[in-house]
């Protein structure tokens, strides 16, 4: 059989493709076989693309109209659809998921994306008063919005380009330069947006990629840079604290979406054929691996075991598989790493005394896969909120499901964590699911649905979950810096 050499990904700086001063190898997580050589970033690469990024905001690309900038926007969304199965290509590589959830979600939530903030920006207006003095006189006060300057985008390794593109796509219409951060274990969309930025017009030096790890790597020079005039960042809460720690000499603004330990709550009054197939989508979708999935499922009591019997009905049915296979449904985790932490807390769990109802270890998928992170959607039961299965964050196709008696207790137990991301409510109940809802400690809840976005709503967690919103008007806000105009008339 003809075998195809893996790609070879370099930096991208001042809209030239560069190499690194050393390289790793990026392993695909389906089979364990080699899908890439990375050029990582040494200091000076990070040096570079901080200085092409500022370079850019002090020449043409910095007093672009808001007009042209929506037209860069709309370009690029343009050749991400023309470029759609190269990038659809390139997220499964990377990321082993299956090819129809990247076509669905990923690749075309990025074009999207940029057509999203083309429309925000382009309609967004400036905040105006007319203030009394005395005397008789009056003032005019209004803010103008300037781009921030250098943004340092990091972007984690669970949805790549959905999430860069998400940060990106704001970041442009708002006029700053970006130096973009993929995650070491994806990084090829980021590398191909680029070859999109070149082909769509976009202005050498805004936007920058380099390739490498965080600590004493290109995460570290980055964030620390004092040329970099603030960080968005999605990840684990434990990098975003670290991200925290680095940019604090320099008092430079952050945009962080955290971690998540998302609770679903299904009352007894529920559809409870809706609410199974929800909570399959909300616990199982990209193999457990989105922030915004469930990973405790609190249930009322008089249908606990109907939902646990069918949800796990749900999880048995769940076919692991090769990305191409149309019958695939969910794909390995992303890496052998990750798998053992996941697995840590398979084996914790059992310890505390769980009831596995579903899954609970690594399937045999054959020689093929075996070199792959492969593990079986879990669901148990058994245990309550004072195990550490129900406290910190797995990020992988498990949930734990508890019962509770009443509504308070069902919202005392959603509530009792550190996180504060994401609910989802199922009760046929309108008034119920309103008040349910809105007591949730979170920056999203949902009510009989599961991942329904409007790209114009706040989008963010509290506690450990986050700082900041993004989505709509709430970005642009990150990516610019207000000034008041004050004229006396």
């Amino acid at each position: 059989m003809p075998t195809t050499r893996p790609p070879e990904l370099l930096c991208f700086v001042d809209g030239t493709f560069v190499s690194g001063t050393a390289s790793f190898d990026k392993i695909d997580p389906v089979d364990g076989s080699l899908a890439a050589t990375v050029h990582e970033a040494g200091r000076d690469t990070v040096d570079a693309a901080v200085a092409a990024a500022r370079k850019a905001m002090q020449g043409a690309w910095g007093q672009t109209s808001v007009s042209a900038r929506v037209q860069l926007l709309r370009r690029i969304a343009d050749r991400i659809e023309d470029r759609f199965d190269d990038l659809v290509a390139a997220e499964v590589r990377d990321t082993g998921k299956p090819e129809s959830l990247v076509r669905e979600l990923d690749v075309a939530r990025a074009a999207m994306n940029f057509r999203a903030f083309a429309d925000v920006v382009g309609s967004s207006g400036i905040e105006s008063f007319l203030t009394d003095v005395p005397g008789g006189r009056k003032a005019l006060n209004y803010a103008i919005n300037k781009p921030l300057g250098v943004v340092a985008v990091i972007v984690p390794w669970n949805l790549p380009l959905l999430l860069l593109t998400w940060k990106v796509a704001p970041a442009l219409a708002c006029g700053n330069a970006v130096v973009v951060k993929p995650s070491e274990e994806t990084p090829s969309s980021a590398t191909l947006l680029a070859e999109i930025m070149i082909e769509a017009g976009a202005p050498d030096g805004v936007y920058n990629v380099v390739h490498g790890f965080g600590p004493g790597s290109v995460g570290e020079y980055l964030t620390t840079h004092p040329g970099i005039d603030g960080v968005t960042f999605t990840g684990e809460t434990a990098t975003g604290s670290a991200i925290m720690r680095a940019v604090s000499p320099h008092v430079r603004p952050v945009s962080f979406e955290l971690g998540g330990k998302n609770a679903a709550v299904v009352f007894a009054d529920a559809d409870l054929e809706a609410a199974i197939a929800g909570l399959s989508r909300s616990v199982f979708l990209n193999t457990g691996q989105v922030c915004l999935c469930t990973e405790r499922v609190y249930v009322e009591r008089s249908v606990f075991d109907d939902v646990a019997s069918g949800l796990a009905q749900q999880a048995r049915a769940l076919k692991l598989g090769r990305p191409a296979d149309p019958e695939t449904t969910t794909g390995p985790l992303i890496s052998h790493a990750h798998r053992q932490k996941v697995r840590s807390y398979l084996d914790l769990a059992v310890q505390e005394g769980a009831e596995v109802v579903a899954g609970g270890g690594v399937p045999d998928l054959g020689a093929e896969l075996s070199g792959g992170a492969w593990i079986e959607p879990t669901l148990w039961t058994g245990l309550d909120n004072t195990h550490r299965v129900l406290r910190e964050e797995v990020f992988g196709p498990v949930a734990a499901l508890v019962p509770f008696d009443t509504e308070q207790e069902a919202i005392r137990l959603a509530n009792d964590t550190a996180y504060g991301l994401a609910a989802s409510l199922w009760t046929q109940n309108i008034e119920r699911g309103h008040r349910v809802a809105q007591a949730m400690r979170v920056g999203m809840a949902w009510v009989n649905t599961w991942y329904l976005r409007d790209l114009r709503s706040p989008f963010g967690g509290i506690g450990l979950s986050g700082i900041g919103r993004e989505g709509g008007v709430h970005s642009l806000h990150f990516y610019t810096e207000p000034t008041n105009v004050c004229v006396q008339l």
